[in-house]
């Protein structure tokens, strides 16, 4: 189970009093086009199903094995849509930890699995961008969905 999060943090450069931690998200959608979020046990926003890299794992694994873990689906690395290093922007833990995420962000397929909650989810919906206007999102989350959805060649650098 991941550390649940205390709170994050926003001002210039705060990103400096944290350590860099890789992470990812993922972009799942259903046949209408709507984006699979989870809600947060730890802090009850809505989120892009993802989580902390593991030494050892490739950033795909790492997307792959996050998803898994916290919705039940298997999904496939398709793209990479952006990096995301926002250094404006801290994760602060109950035990003190501060961390700097950099976070791979990818649009993913289902390939297997059953849709479900996990330890760390407490719900879940796939959601039009309309329905996602009346959401209290996670951190910059819905950047990365605007992101997704532009289908840009290259990925963004953010």
């Amino acid at each position: 189970m991941e550390q649940i999060l205390t709170q994050v943090l926003y001002g210039e450069r705060i990103a400096r009093q944290g350590k860099l931690r890789l992470g990812c998200s993922a972009a799942i959608f259903d046949e209408q086009r709507r984006i699979l979020l989870t809600k947060r046990r730890d802090n009850g926003q809505w989120c892009l199903p993802g989580g902390g890299m593991e030494a050892g794992e490739s950033a795909a694994e790492a997307c792959e094995r996050e998803v898994l873990e916290e919705t039940g689906l298997s999904v496939r690395v398709k793209r990479l849509v952006g990096v995301y290093s926002h250094p404006d922007q801290l994760a602060v833990y109950p035990d003190g930890n501060k961390v700097h995420f950099v976070v791979l962000h990818f649009e993913t397929e289902v390939i297997g699995g059953k849709l479900g909650l996990s330890d760390e989810t407490s719900d879940f919906g796939y959601f039009t961008l309309e329905e996602l206007e009346g959401l209290e999102m996670f951190g910059r989350h819905k950047e990365r969905i605007f992101d997704t959805l532009a289908n840009q060649k290259e990925a963004f650098v953010r």
